[in-house]
C-alpha cells in the first residue's frame, strides 16, 4: 500500500519531481524520461508508470524554459516506438507461452486478456487507439508479437501512434501549461488526464459486460 501511496503521490506532483531531477541531474533527465517511457510501453511488468501524465509535466516545464521541447519531443517519440517495438518482439518469442500458463508472476493475466479482446476487436488500428489507454497502452503491443502481425505493418502504426501520442501530451502541456489556471490546478489536472485516458477502457469494459448478460 505504500508502494502504491508513494506512487500516487509521485504522479500527481510530477512537475516538482522533475523540477528537483532536473535541479540535480540536469541534462541526464532527458535520460530519465526516456527510461519511463521505454519500460512502462516496452515492459510488461511495468504498466503503472505513468506515461500521458510524464509527458504532460515535460511539456509544462518545456512552457518555462526548464526543458527544451524539441529533445524532449525526440526522446518520447524513440522512447515510445522503441519501447512497442521490444514488445512486440517479445509478445513474438514468448507470448503464446505466457497465454498457455495459469498464473504468471509479475503479469497480470486480466490485462493481457482485455489487451487480446482489444485488439481482436479493432484489429491493427489498436496499436494506435491503444496508446491512448492506459495498461492497454503496454500490453497492446506485445498482443501484437503473440498475433503474429507482420512487423512492416506494426511498424506503420507504431510509428502513427507515437506521434499522435507525445504530439497530444508533449504538446498540450507545452501549449496550456502555462496557464495561470493550469498551474494552479495542476494535480487536478494530471487527475483529469488519467480519469479521461482510462474511460475508452472502461467503456469497453461496461459494454463487454452487458454482451456477456
Amino acid at each position: 500500500m505504500n508502494i502504491i501511496t508513494s506512487l500516487i503521490n509521485v504522479i500527481l506532483h510530477l512537475d516538482k519531481y522533475l523540477a528537483i531531477i532536473i535541479q540535480n541531474y540536469g541534462i541526464w533527465t532527458y535520460a530519465f524520461v526516456f527510461l519511463i517511457i521505454f519500460c512502462e510501453t516496452g515492459l510488461v511488468v511495468t504498466p503503472f508508470l505513468p506515461g500521458d501524465s510524464i509527458l504532460f509535466a515535460a511539456g509544462v516545464l518545456a512552457s518555462i524554459g526548464t526543458l527544451k521541447i524539441f529533445p524532449l519531443f525526440l526522446v518520447f517519440y524513440l522512447a515510445a516506438v522503441l519501447g512497442d517495438t521490444a514488445n512486440y518482439h517479445v509478445g513474438q518469442k514468448i507470448g503464446n507461452k505466457i497465454l498457455d500458463k495459469e498464473n504468471i508472476k509479475f503479469i497480470n493475466k486480466e490485462y493481457l486478456k482485455k489487451a487480446h479482446d482489444f485488439y481482436k476487436k479493432h484489429g491493427s488500428i489498436t496499436i494506435v487507439l491503444g496508446r491512448f489507454i492506459p495498461v492497454i497502452r503496454t500490453f497492446v503491443p506485445f498482443v501484437a508479437g503473440i498475433g503474429e502481425m507482420a512487423y512492416s505493418k506494426f511498424s506503420i502504426y507504431n510509428m502513427l501512434g507515437a506521434f499522435l501520442w507525445v504530439v497530444l501530451f508533449l504538446g498540450g502541456g507545452y501549449f496550456f501549461g502555462n496557464l495561470p489556471f493550469i498551474k494552479t490546478h495542476f494535480s487536478y489536472i494530471l487527475i483529469a488526464i488519467i480519469i479521461i485516458s482510462i474511460i475508452p477502457g472502461i467503456l469497453a469494459f461496461i459494454k463487454e459486460k452487458k454482451k456477456c448478460k
